[in-house]
């Protein structure tokens, strides 16, 4: 009886071992594709889905936009996947301090002042600040040519700051880019101040005001838009920027800007 036990607890010994080695090895393919033995990392995203084509919140409800689009397939080459939620302006930067979400993808401008507290990736689009007027509008094609009106901007915006930038031009500040929008094609602003693609859509995609605006002069900032990390988050920083590094030499990235802003 006593060697008949000995001799189940042997192959039960054996068999537990083969068991522990093939969690070790599946552990280590998880890991070797980006992912763990639970899945791949997700890594959540706030986005202020209210900036069409950029980001926004389409009729069957979704979070969708260019910028949405470039996350998803950053994500895709590089083996993570998002989690995206909407969340206001305003109150964006706070949330990624606070740990509510670890990365912010919302047209967000790379500057010196917002590198203090927060990471960014590397840069995924220049969107330099345009003007945009009225069709009837003449002889304008920069701010400094609407000295003594008022311009509209979106509030704590670098096209906000650009406008104050100007003497003589009174700014105007608006929680969302449409209001501005809507007060200029009314006759109420003389001019609004946005990130080039986003003036291209109301200006130049929009039913609604294509015939009635347009967008005067060049760029007139280099502006270059980056995926905002939490501070010292180097695992979510390094795989943002590894699927990015990824959809830029693939050409991906340039089709999603041929899709979203051309």
């Amino acid at each position: 009886m006593m060697k008949k036990m000995l001799t189940v607890l042997a192959v039960s010994t054996v068999l537990l071992v083969l068991v522990a080695c093939a969690k070790k090895q599946d552990g280590s393919e998880a890991e070797q594709g980006g992912g763990s033995a639970d899945g791949p990392r997700v890594i959540r995203v706030a986005t202020d889905a209210t900036w069409p084509p950029m980001e926004y919140v389409n009729d069957q409800k979704e979070i969708v936009g260019f910028d949405i689009d470039v996350f998803k397939a950053a994500a895709k080459a590089a083996g993570f996947q998002i989690e995206v939620q909407n969340a206001a302006w305003d109150g964006i930067f706070a949330g990624l301090g606070n740990g509510s979400y670890e990365a912010v993808i919302s047209s967000v401008t790379i500057t010196e002042e917002r590198k203090q507290a927060m990471d960014f990736s590397i840069p995924y689009i220049n969107a330099g600040q345009v003007l945009i007027v009225r069709n009837e509008t003449n002889d304008v094609t920069a701010l400094s040519d609407l000295v003594g009106s008022e311009v509209g901007a979106q509030i704590g915006t670098t096209g906000a700051l650009a406008v104050q930038g100007v003497d003589g031009v009174n700014l105007k500040t608006y929680d969302e880019l449409g209001l501005a929008i809507a007060d200029l094609a009314n006759g109420k602003l003389e001019g609004v101040v946005a990130d080039t693609p986003i003036a291209a859509d109301f200006a130049l995609n929009n039913a609604e005001y294509k015939d009635i605006l347009k967008i005067v002069g060049d760029p007139f900032t280099e502006e270059y838009y980056g995926i905002a990390v939490k501070k010292d988050n180097g695992e979510v920083l390094g795989l943002i920027n590894k699927g990015l590094e990824s959809i830029k030499a693939s050409g991906e990235l340039d089709q999603l800007i041929q899709k979203w802003l051309k």
